[in-house]
């Protein structure tokens, strides 16, 4: 086979005037081949014309055929390699041939079936592609996997992330509403996989039944709602890309933090760094084109979306109502009322007759109980004996103060009369923050004023802002009171006795 050096020789003797006769036996070459280098500047690069011959195959293509339409209703890991349907065609059909005609023909079968795509451009501001994404993360107790929703514009690929400890609709939600104020904006369409969590049931073509909770946040915000067609996760390809560079790019090496909310400032710092990046193939930032999505979506409304789930529940004689296999207290006035169940994301929230009663934090676990020891402050003035036997106020956690004011009671008062004092300063805290109460016991153990109704006096002073010019010692004394009584005169009650009303002089 000539090479280009070889062409370039030849064309350039025939330029000083060499005729092909010559060029043919001064190179070695037939006059055919020097008249087809003339007429080519350089050499064709060598394609096969046709496929190799393989009559050994030609009976069992038809086979062939069939074990690869019927591998297209068998599981993906266990369909036919070209291998294997050699294999088959030797032990089962009695082929003779060589592996590579079959492997040849199965690779020509499964060409003609590859999916080909035709490249899609978006217009700013018009649509969103959401999806979860999975790394590990090193906390100070252990390395975990946590879950992470990112969101990014079509347009711009211009992304946010956030660290979720759950995937369910709370967290959608939350997500949702907290990337929409993020990025100041909302798009016409929001693009999704199938999840469970936010589709339902899968209809025909793309009609889906939503979740209720998802269908009012896209009324809310008025975005329309698509998913791709089932396992075509290609349909949102930027939002996968940015799966690989949350696993690939942000959370390598393996981020160390304290917290999520130390995770969720890292990984919306690397977003904002995103905007600063020029994509191959463009000639504006990421930045610069996100600011063309802002200005072609839609405004956040005026009002914001309330990113929780809500269920009706009943508190029982422990004040407690339940969700999602936990239980919650609430306070003593409303047990065994009917309440409803606000959960978010990262807390629970109790609402009865239009207010807020009770909030806490959102347990992951299962059959716990969360409680808050301000709402059996009204039942433990009842129960005393629960100070000591009651987990939620063995493990309550107080300033060191309360305890020191305890001892200090009970030594004085003894101890069933000291803890009834004590429980009586405790219940203080329903009405006043604890800084108070903790700032009143310390001036009141500091001058020995050791009664319960005295610390209440002090801290109803400190809440009306006189707690400097105002003393409490003038209303008790360790001195006694010299009070002269003067003896009675019982002469003047027999007088009374016979003649009516004494006279007095």
């Amino acid at each position: 086979m000539l090479t280009v050096e070889d062409y370039g020789r030849i064309r350039r003797a025939h330029r000083d005037g060499m005729s092909v006769r010559a060029i043919a036996r001064t190179f070695g070459h037939s006059r055919r081949k020097v008249r087809q280098v003339l007429a080519e500047p350089q050499p064709k690069p060598y394609t096969r014309s046709k496929e190799p011959a393989a009559p050994k195959l030609g009976p069992f293509k038809s086979i062939i055929e069939q074990i690869l339409v019927d591998d297209e209703q068998a599981p993906a890991k266990q369909r036919h390699t070209a291998a294997q349907i050699h294999r088959r065609l030797w032990r089962e059909h009695g082929y003779s041939g060589g592996y590579d005609q079959v492997r040849r023909y199965v690779r020509r079968l499964r060409k003609r079936k590859i999916e080909t795509f035709i490249p899609l451009s978006h217009d700013p501001g018009q649509r969103m592609e959401v999806d979860f994404g999975h790394i590990y993360v090193d906390f100070p107790d252990s390395r975990r996997q946590v879950s992470v929703l990112l969101l990014t514009w079509s347009y711009s690929t211009c992304p946010v992330g956030m660290a979720m400890p759950t995937e369910r609709m709370e967290a959608v939600l939350g997500g949702m509403v907290e990337a929409f104020e993020f990025f100041g904006c909302v798009p016409r369409e929001v693009w999704w996989d199938n999840p469970k969590t936010v589709v339902q049931d899968i209809l025909k073509g793309r009609e889906r039944r939503m979740n209720q909770a998802y269908a009012a946040l896209a009324s809310h915000y008025a975005f329309e709602p698509l998913f791709c067609m089932p396992a075509r996760g290609n349909e949102k390809p930027y939002v996968e890309n940015r799966v690989f560079d949350l696993q690939r790019r942000w959370a390598t090496p393996v981020p160390r933090v304290q917290d999520f909310l130390e995770l969720n400032a890292y990984l919306r710092q690397c977003c904002m760094d995103e905007r600063r990046r020029t994509v191959a193939g463009r000639t504006e930032t990421i930045g610069q084109r996100f600011e063309q999505d802002r200005q072609a979506a839609m405004p956040l409304p005026s009002q914001r979306f309330d990113p929780c789930i809500l269920s009706v529940a009943q508190a029982d004689k422990y004040q407690t109502v339940a969700y999602d296999s936990n239980r919650y207290s609430v306070p003593r006035r409303w047990a065994f009322e009917t309440v409803t169940v606000k959960a978010y994301v990262d807390r629970i929230q109790i609402v009865a007759c239009g207010q807020v009663v009770a909030t806490h934090r959102r347990c992951y676990g299962r059959r716990q109980q969360v409680l808050d020891p301000l709402h059996y402050l009204v039942t433990l003035g009842r129960r005393p004996a629960a100070l000591d036997h009651s987990k939620v106020y063995r493990n309550w956690e107080l300033p060191a103060s309360f305890a020191e004011l305890r001892t200090v009671l009970e030594g004085r008062h003894g101890p069933f009369a000291g803890s009834r004092q004590y429980i009586r300063v405790l219940q203080l805290l329903a009405e006043h923050p604890m800084a108070r109460v903790q700032r009143a016991i310390d001036h009141c153990l500091q001058r020995q004023l050791l009664d319960a109704e005295l610390i209440r006096m002090r801290v109803s002073r400190l809440a009306a802002g006189r707690a400097e010019t105002t003393n409490l010692e003038p209303l008790i004394s360790h001195q006694a009171v010299q009070v002269q009584v003067p003896r009675p005169d019982l002469s003047r009650f027999n007088q009374l006795l016979r003649n009516g009303e004494p006279t007095y002089d």
